[in-house]
């Protein structure tokens, strides 16, 4: 399909991401209810592809044990306000998890953080039948709940397990975050954060407060900026290259 077949589609996706708030409670589709959306980016500030979004991940900063990344990412997305029943410990939603690697030859152990990975091919945009799963124009990959009908099949296809499903009904949820029962959601590179010029995203903060500094995030495209000038300056690779999904998320020291 050509940029020009693909065009309307994304122009639509995009003016109702900013179309402002819903009506609390408004039925999306059997066994998925949203309290309410808020607007994504001022109209005089469009997404364009000018600019990519991507974050750089130092695995020899990561300290082993640390949670912050992913403590400050369930507060900054409500994923830790309690009103989420579970049948099961598995069922939570994460949108970061912290992954320990061992080299068997060595020894030696690695710890490192892993989410959505923005890539510029996604997978589960490719198979999504609805068209909920898509890649903004900056490189953000986001879900549009109003059209996820909770098929699951962005989850098979995403080959770093980055999404997660929710099973049960939720309340108390933040306005800037909207999540449903019977939708699939991911890291959004706090997407609310980008579109408000409040960077970086939570988890990037979370680390630097913390001392470790293990994380950066800002425009690739932009050889000035602070991750260009670190990618320039020491090697950096993408988590299964091998697939060529050019993704927006790379690390150091694996």
């Amino acid at each position: 399909m050509s940029s020009n077949e693909t065009q309307p589609t994304d122009e639509s996706r995009r003016r109702f991401l900013g179309s402002g708030v819903i009506a609390a409670g408004a039925a999306l589709a059997p066994g998925v209810v949203l309290t309410r959306i808020a607007a994504a980016k001022p109209a005089d500030q469009p997404v364009t592809s000018e600019t990519r979004w991507g974050m750089l991940i130092d695995t020899t900063r990561c300290a082993t044990g640390c949670t912050a990344c992913v403590e400050a990412c369930d507060r900054e997305n409500g994923l830790d306000r309690g009103d989420e029943q579970q049948s099961s410990p598995g069922q939570r939603a994460r949108w970061i998890r912290k992954v320990d690697l061992r080299d068997k030859a060595t020894g030696h152990r690695t710890s490192l953080p892993i989410g959505c990975q923005h890539c510029e091919h996604p997978p589960c945009v490719d198979v999504c039948p609805t068209g909920a799963s898509f890649k903004r124009a900056d490189g953000i990959v986001l879900v549009d709940k109003h059209t996820c009908i909770g098929c699951r099949y962005c989850m098979m296809a995403c080959p770093y397990k980055a999404r997660s499903f929710i099973h049960e009904e939720l309340t108390n949820q933040l306005p800037h975050v909207p999540r449903g029962k019977g939708t699939v959601e991911s890291c959004t590179f706090c997407v609310h954060r980008v579109d408000a010029g409040e960077l970086p995203p939570a988890c990037v903060e979370a680390c630097n407060t913390e001392g470790h500094k293990a994380m950066w995030f800002g425009d690739l495209r932009d050889p000035n900026s602070e991750i260009s000038q670190e990618l320039q300056s020491y090697p950096s690779t993408q988590l299964r290259s091998d697939l060529k999904l050019n993704t927006g998320v790379r690390y150091r020291g694996i």
